[in-house]
């Protein structure tokens, strides 16, 4: 496909978008209905349009044309013939440091602010290094996986046999190139799971005791419960979620890694549960509240666009509710586990605030987990422990 006809695929699904549902949903959907595109097609277009959005609301004056452009020139370490064809010059560069990129874009565009990669500044915790929390949109995170314990040498030995580059985090953890497909590499779904670096790193906030109840009380797909059960498989166990859909996937899951022994609840948690849940008491709360998600963006560079700062009071309302309702169980001299995988104070430090005033709560550790700082998404933890 010539620069000029990527130019037009890219103005096209950029028009047909409506920034109502993730991007790779619609890429998909829009794949299927273009079916005349080839696979290296499919590559360029995406890698077109993710782009685009990584910009946020930087040079948003300038055409669609021109911002794209810029937008290829800050993500691309090698050239390419869409940079090539509409500014070689750029192209030639395309080598230089990304400091480097943003003074000569500096010097070209006087409007240039890179503050503007993400319009929510005010809203940040107090944590983040803003400056390098916005040039990481411009990079593309990570694949990191978490390999089962025992099977460390088996993985990196398949994939080094279908030389695929990686980086050996710790033991049990890999960082490989973001859109490797694994499935045709590991045909084991069971020795490893897809998760986030940071999102691994809060299972150090856990600190399970052998024959413990823990209650995973937003659990989604069961990503923090797996990481609960790897420290210690033996605890008892209730995982629970609102969406009976996503259980399911939870259920497949806990099957590929042999875990079988646990309770399984479908709760809306902004109601009170006390008709099934009376006879409850919690040695461990994991909390891993709803929530604006802006600490993972990077891999979904689209939600800067739509997302409305007025959202994050929907979703601190929201953990607030939930909190009320869940808190309760938790035995006296126990740990609630509160996690959001948002760089909002409103979510994260405010919260813990609020959420220790409100229920007789202290923190026993606390952090912003920085994975801005390695291509990796952004998180928020903190233990709480419920006074005596």
């Amino acid at each position: 496909m010539k620069a000029i006809h990527q130019l037009s695929t890219f103005q096209n699904i950029l028009a047909q978008y409506a920034l109502d549902q993730p991007l790779h949903r619609f890429l998909a959907q829009y794949y299927r209905q273009n079916k005349q595109m080839g696979s290296k097609d499919r590559r360029i277009a995406s890698r077109l349009v993710y782009n685009y959005f990584r910009l946020g609301k930087v040079l948003e004056n300038e055409s669609t044309e021109e911002r794209l452009i810029v937008a290829e020139f800050l993500c691309n370490e090698q050239g390419n013939s869409f940079l090539n064809y509409f500014k070689p010059d750029w192209d030639a560069h395309i080598h230089l440091s990304l400091e480097e990129k943003l003074m000569l874009l500096k010097q070209q565009y006087p409007d240039f602010a890179l503050a503007n990669v993400f319009p929510f500044a005010h809203e940040l915790s107090d944590e983040i290094e803003s400056p390098k929390f916005f040039r990481s949109f411009f990079i593309q995170p990570d694949l990191f996986i978490r390999v089962k314990r025992g099977q460390e040498k088996r993985v990196a030995k398949l994939l080094a046999d279908a030389e695929i580059r990686f980086q050996t985090i710790n033991m049990q953890t890999f960082a490989l190139p973001n859109g490797t497909k694994l499935d045709q590499v590991i045909t084991d779904k069971g020795i490893y799971e897809v998760q986030d670096i940071s999102s691994q790193k809060v299972g150090e906030f856990f600190k399970p005791q052998k024959w413990d109840k823990w209650w995973d009380c937003c659990a989604a797909s069961g990503g923090k419960s797996l990481l609960l059960y790897d420290e210690q498989p033996d605890i008892k166990l209730l995982v629970s979620d609102n969406r009976e859909s996503i259980l399911e996937n939870l259920k497949e899951r806990f099957a590929l890694a042999g875990i079988r022994n646990y309770q399984r609840k479908c709760f809306d948690l902004t109601e009170n549960q006390d008709l099934f849940l009376h006879d409850y008491e919690f040695d461990g709360i994991i909390f891993d509240a709803p929530c604006s998600g802006s600490g993972t963006w990077g891999r979904t560079p689209e939600m800067i666009a739509q997302f409305a700062t007025h959202k994050i009071k929907f979703f601190t309302e929201l953990q607030r509710k939930i909190a009320t309702n869940v808190v309760k169980y938790l035995k006296p001299g126990k740990p609630l586990i509160y996690i959001t995988c948002s760089v909002f104070k409103a979510e994260n430090e405010d919260q813990v605030n609020w959420l220790c005033q409100q229920f007789d709560l202290k923190v026993a550790q606390q952090s912003l987990l920085k994975g801005y700082e390695a291509k990796a998404d952004t998180m928020f933890v903190a233990r709480l422990v419920r006074k005596n």
